[in-house]
Formats: structure tokens, sequence, C-alpha cells
């Protein structure tokens, strides 16, 4: 490689979602990639074994001894595979004008005429006029007519069709469930490897997630580990209509952009990132912006200007985390790739203005922890504050803290891993690991050392910090005070 790399810590409130690969799973890139500004690490089971997602999970956890960092992990389940079949040499060429054949009772390889289906209800779930996109709306398909097991389709396009490639109905209404049987499987794995969440793909309804909560409870038995959180992924149509629901059964949220503009439209996009982005915010959520927001860098070291402006306004709109795919997995350059992303946050961050948007952006205060946060926030922003410092057992209060239109780190310290882990993903929150004392005087002497030792604060500093009284019970956040560094 012609150029340096610069591994300098990237210092950055919004957080950065990274999928592992052949790209990334080296020992020596992930713990790079960690160094410089990686806060969650995605494991995609669409592919790989048990094994495999075992043996990543001791990679991860390894690298991220090493760099001196905690991230989390996000298990994101496959979901239910509607795609093509295979198909003869892999590809074959659609003709415009032509007529194709999906047919669900088809088990040979697929050519140009006929292919075959992995979702077999797929001719229940469509009828004449029927908009079907495939491998990511780049083919376009119409329903003339569906004949048993059969759906005979003009293609609108000409393309080529490759192998086990995706397919979707044009406004919606495909029946198949969100978690399969694999799925339930993959969770029950992902909870064995210690995943500090767990996405679910092509959510429908609150049903679904409540679902997921069920089965993660149950494979959580008899075990002292944390339970992971549960993340939607907002992909379908029925979920955006179903969107506050979904949200209140869920910890956070994925816009899917992907799949969901192949359902919606790419133009409807950008509207609902926005809308899911603050609805989860006022609601107490994270959520996650995904799909394609580096995408040439796959291939080039530089990102294009329209993927930097994508990235910037997914920070602008609030998002807790930005997401990278196969950027990350399969890309040329991950470390690059990471980086910038880290620098595009950064820069998008000094130059926000949050001096009005408080205002327009009013988050309702039902409970004491509630009024705590919003009061940490205020105080800090109006006494220009150094940071935010918040000592938690649960998680949950530098959650709420993180919900404010805030660019104030929030320093959350916790005497348990796991909850470090998942505080990763919150915006704004940098969580570190401390054993404090039960004595409230005593634990804030120790705090204050810790974090001066750090060099998060210096003698002089002024910093706001919530607590609970009794100190180190969960859910106990009363307390709130500013102080000045001696």
């Amino acid at each position: 490689m012609s150029f340096s790399r610069d591994e300098t810590r990237v210092s950055h409130h919004t957080k950065i979602v990274a999928t592992l690969g052949p790209a990334s799973s080296e020992p020596e890139i992930l713990e790079r990639i960690i160094r410089v500004g990686l806060n969650v690490v995605r494991f995609n089971f669409s592919h790989g074994t048990a094994e495999q997602h075992r043996e990543n999970a001791k990679l991860v956890r390894a690298a991220s001894r090493r760099a001196e960092r905690e991230v989390a992990i996000i298990a994101d389940l496959q979901g239910p595979k509607i795609r093509v079949g295979k198909i003869k040499d892999g590809k074959a060429q659609l003709v415009e004008g032509q007529t194709i054949i999906l047919d669900a009772a088809f088990e040979g390889e697929g050519d140009s005429t006929r292919v075959g289906l992995d979702y077999r209800d797929l001719p229940k779930d469509v009828k004449t006029g029927d908009v079907l996109l495939l491998d990511d709306g780049f083919i376009t398909l119409t329903v003339e007519d569906v004949r048993g097991s059969e759906i005979y389709a003009r293609v609108e396009n000409s393309a080529v069709l490759k192998s086990n490639k995706g397919i979707n109905k044009q406004g919606g209404g495909l029946s198949a469930p969100a978690l399969t049987e694999k799925d339930m499987r993959d969770l029950e794995t992902a909870v064995k490897i210690g995943a500090d969440y767990i996405a679910v793909s092509f959510v429908k309804s609150a049903a679904d997630m409540l679902q997921a909560a069920d089965l993660i409870r149950e494979a959580c038995k008899n075990r002292s580990k944390l339970a992971p959180g549960l993340i939607a992924k907002i992909e379908r149509i029925e979920a955006i209509e179903n969107l506050e629901e979904i949200i209140a059964a869920s910890d956070g949220i994925m816009v899917a952009r992907g799949d969901l503009a192949v359902e919606v439209g790419n133009a409807a996009v950008p509207e609902l990132q926005k809308k899911m982005i603050k609805m989860a915010r006022r609601a107490r959520k994270f959520s996650i912006t995904a799909t394609q927001m580096m995408e040439s860098m796959i291939n080039n070291p530089v990102p294009t200007r329209a993927e930097v402006s994508d990235v910037a306004n997914a920070v602008l709109d609030g998002t807790d985390a930005v997401m990278l795919s196969a950027e990350s997995a399969v890309g040329k350059y991950p470390f690059e790739t990471i980086h910038t992303m880290a620098t595009v946050c950064r820069a998008t961050e000094k130059a926000r203005s949050n001096s009005d948007e408080e205002e327009n952006f009013p988050i309702s205060v039902k409970r004491i922890d509630h009024a705590i946060a919003a009061s940490a926030v205020s105080c800090a922003k109006k006494l220009r504050a150094k940071a935010i410092v918040s000592l938690t057992e649960s998680g949950t209060t530098p959650c709420l803290i993180s919900r404010h239109d805030l660019n104030i780190p929030i320093y959350a310290l916790t005497g348990d891993t796991q909850v470090q882990r998942k505080m990763s993903i919150f915006r704004c929150v940098r969580p570190m690991k401390l054993e404090i004392s039960k004595n409230h005087a005593a634990a804030l002497s120790e705090v204050e050392a810790y974090l001066q030792w750090r060099k998060v604060l210096e003698k002089g500093d002024l910093y706001v910090i919530t607590s609970g009284k009794p100190m180190g019970q969960e859910g106990a956040t009363n307390r709130l005070e500013m102080r000045i560094v001696e």
C-alpha cells in the first residue's frame, strides 16, 4: 500500500458498527480498527456455522482486550430467505419483454426461462399485476399469472439474474414470518457466544419482537450472563405502519435502507430515516443507520463526496450509530473505511449546532431518572461542563442522557463488563469499567481520581455527575451534582 496509516484514535460521539468478514477477521486488522474508532462488531448470521460464530466471538473479545477497548457484538439474524434458487453457471441473461417462470416446486438449476424459489409460499402472496423487485431492485418483474406453484412474470428490463438473489414485492405484503427455524437456532447460538444484541430481520409488528424476547428469556435460563438487547430491523412497509409499537418492544432499531428502499421506493427513504431516528430518540431507544454508507470503499481507499454527505446527514439526524456491511466484511480497505467514517462523524459533530434543537425536540419526563437525565444535560450545557459522568449498574441512565441533543461526552462508569459493552452503542457515551466504593463520598473521590488518571478531567474542570442512593443498586439513580476538580 503506497500511503501510510494514521492509527491515532479518532474521538467521535456517533458510534461505528462494522460487519466482521474475511477482510476484517485477521487479529491484527481487527485490533487496529478497534483502536482507531470501531465500537460495535456485527456478525452476519446469513453466513457461517455456530462453531464459526463461536470462534469469531473469541477473536473479537481477544482483539478488544489487546486494544484495551470493550466493543459490543450484534448477532444479526438472517430472517426468511425470500430468494430465487440456484441458476446454471451461476447466472442467466434476462431480456426485456420475455416471460420468466418463478417456480416454487422446481428443484433443479434454473435458467433464463424458469428458476426455483427458496420461499415456497411466494405464489400464495402475489397476484396478477403485482411488481416483484429482484437483486435489490436492479431487476423488475410484473406478474402476469399465477398457476399453482408457478408465477409467470414479464421482465421489464434486461439484466443478468444471479443465483440466490433476493426478491421483494413492491408495496410489501409478503407473509413470511420474521423468525424462521434457522433464526431460532441462531438466536440460541447468539446467547451462548455472549452477543450483546440480537437483530431481528424483516420485522412486521411488535409480535415479532415479543416472540424474540420470549426466546431470549428461555435461552438465558440458568445463565448468569446479562440477556442480549433486541434490535428491530426496519425493512418492510408493514414495519413502517407499526413503527411505534415495534420501537416500544425493542431496545433499538436499525434503519435497514436496502430492502426498505426496494419496498417503499428510494425517494421515500430519507424522510423515513429522519422519522425513525426521531421516534426512537423520543421513545428513549437507540438507532443504527445502515446500508451502502461507504459502498465505494469496498474497492477504493477514499469515499465519494455523496457517501461523506450520507454519513454526515445521519449524524445530523441524531442516529446513535452508522453501520458498514460489505465495506468492512469483504472490502479492500476496512481500516481506511472505519478511519474515514470516524473522521466524518467527528467533523460533523464539531460543526453541528445544538443551540435550538432541544427546544424543538422535547422528551417527556415521567420518572425520577428521566428528570435526572434531562437536568444533567441542561446543567452541562448552561455551565459549559467538560463532561457528564454517570455511575451506573444497568446502563439505563447513560442511555437516557444520550437521548437528548448533546455534544458533550458522557463517561459511564460501571463495575460490570457486560453492561460496559452494551453501552458501546449509545451516542456520546464512553463506557468504562471501574469498581467503586458503596460509600458516596469515597466513590466520588475514586471516580475523580480515575478520570484524572485517564486524562479525561484535570484540575479546575467542571463536570456533572449522576449517581444513586443507595449506591450500587440498579434503578436507583436519584442524585445530580455539579463538581469542580480540585
